[in-house]
């Protein structure tokens, strides 16, 4: 895998998650690598990785990731997404921005940007919740 690019890298590790196979899609991350997925959390490791996710993709039976733009410099990778998630109530949307370096074949550094509002509006709209 180090001889791949850090877009492919991080492509197939994207592919890999939006499929919710988190088996191959850990395989493309480094032991201690940082994830950042708001301001508040950060965590080290594929382990760190799940402990975010997991609670999260629980209750999502299919993913779309749709790539609107991507760019790659040198290691650093970025992708802007529209996620899209299919609850048993509907789809819920969310614009992300992903940061993403690589070293060695394996994403050293992973950060989300995304608004938290707009994960409340969508949420409310699904599920049905007053906002």
């Amino acid at each position: 895998m180090n001889n791949q690019s850090p877009m492919h890298i991080v492509r197939s590790f994207s592919d890999a998650m939006e499929a919710m196979d988190f088996a191959t899609g850990l395989h493309y991350v480094a032991d201690d690598i940082e994830y950042i997925n708001s301001p508040n959390t950060s965590v080290r490791g594929p382990s760190g990785i799940m402990a975010v996710l997991g609670p999260f993709f629980e209750p999502i039976e299919e993913n779309e990731f749709v790539i609107r733009r991507q760019v790659a410099d040198g290691n650093i990778v970025v992708l802007e997404r529209l996620d899209r998630h299919r609850v048993p109530q509907g789809w819920f949307e969310l614009p992300v921005t992903g940061v993403y370096e690589v070293h060695n074949g394996k994403i050293t550094y992973w950060r989300e940007y995304f608004d938290f509002d707009t994960i409340v509006k969508e949420m409310a709209r699904v599920y049905g919740a007053a906002e």
